[in-house]
C-alpha cells in the first residue's frame, strides 16, 4: 500500500529538498557554502534580464541571504569549475559531471546552425575551431573579427538576428564541442573549446560526432532523473522531466527503474491527483520556517502545475506580456513565508537613484497579517545586497499600503 501524505507534508518535503525550509546561515557565506547549495538544487537557470539582478544570482540569495556574487562568478569562471553553462531547464549553470549526460539528451538545434547551408556551416566551424585552439576565451564578436566572415545583417525579425558566425558557434555549443568559459561585463559568452572548460576528471569521455549506444543514453537518463528527483524531494514524472527538460517518455522508463531499485517510492498526496513519487533521501521537517523572495526563474517555481498543486499559487511570468495586459507586473517575485507562498512583488533596481522599487505588491488569499512586516525585512535585505540605499513602494496592489507602513 502506498504511503499517504498531506499537502503540508509534501510542501515541507519540497522546500527541504530545495534548501528553502530553514533560516539562513548567520555566518559569512563562503564559496564552499555556495557550492553546496548549488549541488543540492543541481542547476541554476540563466537569463539576460537585469531589471533587478541577473537571475542566476537570486537563488543563492534566497537560500543564503546576502553574499558576494563574485563567489558564483568564481565557481563558474575559473578552473577547476564547479559550475558550467549548458542547456538544461533552459540555458543554465550545471554541474560539470552532468555535462556528458545532458549532451546526450539536449537537442536544441533551433538555437544554432541546423538551418544553415551545409558548406558554409562546415567552413565556419573549421575556421572557428582553429581560432579557439589558442588560450584566449573569446566572445562571438571577437571570434567573428578573427574569422573574417562578412555578411549583410538581417534585421527583418524582431528576435535573435544572429549572424552566421554566432549561429555556428551556438550550434557547436549545443553539440558540446565548444562551451562558455565565462561572461563579460555585457553578459556575452566567452567561448572556448570544451576540453578547456571541463575539469580533468570529466574530459575525454566522448569524441565529437561519435554515436552513443542506447544503453549509454539510458544510463545517462537514469542519472539525470535521479538528480532531478532528489532536487524535488517529491514530484511527478512530468516534474522530473521538466527540471532538465527531458523527454517525458524516456523519463517514464527511468522512473520505473528507480522505483524498482528502491530510490523512488510511489506515494499518495491528499489533493494531488497525479501519480507522485518520493525520493528515498527526502525528509519531512517538522516545520518550514524560511522567508525568501524567489526569482521568477527559481527551480522551486519551474513547473507551474506542481507549484499550483502544492502551494495553491498560480504563477506566470509576464515579461513578454504587453504592459497593459499584465496582471501583476514585469518582474514579479513570489514571496515564501514558512511553508506557504503568501505574496508577490514586482521589483526593479533603480541603480541610478539607489532605490529598490516595489512597483506592485499583492497578497495571496489567506496571507497572514504579519506578511507585510516579513516582506519588508526581506526587501531591506535585498536592497542592501544589491547596493541600494532604500526601498520605495508604489501605490499598486492590495499589499502596498501595509508594506509602506512596515518600512522605515
Amino acid at each position: 500500500m502506498n504511503a499517504s501524505l498531506s499537502l503540508s507534508q509534501a510542501r515541507r518535503i519540497a522546500l527541504k529538498a530545495q534548501g528553502l525550509s530553514t533560516v539562513r546561515p548567520t555566518q559569512p557565506v563562503t564559496a564552499r557554502r555556495v557550492g553546496r547549495t548549488f549541488a543540492q538544487i543541481q542547476l541554476v537557470q540563466i537569463d539576460s534580464v537585469n531589471v533587478l539582478s541577473r537571475s542566476h544570482y537570486l537563488p543563492f540569495f534566497s537560500r543564503l541571504g546576502p553574499y558576494d556574487h563574485a563567489l558564483v562568478d568564481g565557481l563558474a569562471g575559473r578552473p577547476p569549475r564547479k559550475l558550467m553553462e549548458y542547456w538544461a531547464h533552459e540555458a543554465s549553470f550545471i554541474q560539470p559531471s552532468q555535462f556528458h549526460d545532458l549532451r546526450l539528451w539536449q537537442h536544441r538545434s533551433w538555437v544554432g546552425s541546423a538551418g544553415m547551408e551545409t558548406a558554409l556551416r562546415d567552413e565556419l566551424e573549421g575556421r572557428i575551431l582553429a581560432v579557439l585552439t589558442g588560450d584566449l576565451a573569446l566572445t562571438a564578436r571577437e571570434i567573428k573579427e578573427r574569422v573574417g566572415h562578412e555578411e549583410v545583417a538581417d534585421r527583418s525579425h524582431w528576435g535573435w538576428n544572429w549572424n552566421a558566425v554566432k549561429r555556428t558557434l551556438e550550434g557547436l555549443f549545443e553539440r558540446g564541442i565548444v562551451g562558455a568559459a565565462s561572461r563579460n561585463e555585457t553578459f556575452e559568452r566567452r567561448y572556448a573549446l570544451i576540453e578547456k572548460i571541463l575539469p580533468p576528471a570529466d574530459q575525454g569521455l566522448f569524441v565529437p560526432g561519435e554515436k552513443m549506444a542506447a544503453a549509454d543514453k539510458e544510463e545517462a537518463m537514469i542519472r539525470l532523473v535521479s538528480a532531478a528527483a532528489r532536487a524535488h524531494g517529491i514530484g511527478t514524472t512530468r516534474c522530473f522531466a521538466d527540471y532538465f527538460r527531458l523527454p517525458v517518455n524516456a523519463v517514464t522508463q527511468a522512473v520505473r527503474y528507480l522505483v524498482d531499485s528502491g530510490e523512488l517510492e510511489q506515494v499518495a498526496v491528499n489533493g494531488w491527483d497525479a501519480v507522485t513519487y518520493l525520493h528515498a533521501a527526502a525528509t519531512i521537517p517538522r516545520k518550514a520556517v524560511a522567508s525568501a523572495l524567489l526569482s521568477p526563474f527559481d527551480s522551486l517555481v519551474f513547473e507551474r502545475r506542481r507549484l499550483e498543486k502544492l502551494f495553491d499559487f498560480h504563477y506566470r511570468i509576464e515579461i513578454y506580456t504587453p504592459q497593459q495586459q499584465r496582471k501583476y507586473g514585469y518582474y514579479v517575485l513570489p514571496f515564501l513565508l514558512g511553508e506557504n507562498i503568501v505574496a508577490r512583488v514586482d521589483l526593479k533596481a533603480d541603480r541610478q537613484s539607489g532605490v529598490l522599487v516595489v512597483r506592485g505588491a499583492f497578497a495571496e488569499a489567506g496571507a497572514p497579517k504579519e506578511t507585510a512586516i516579513h516582506l519588508a525585512t526581506e526587501l531591506e535585505a535585498m536592497a542592501l545586497w544589491l547596493g541600494l540605499g532604500s526601498v520605495a513602494v508604489h501605490d499598486h496592489g492590495d499589499l502596498s499600503g501595509s508594506l509602506q507602513a512596515a518600512l522605515p
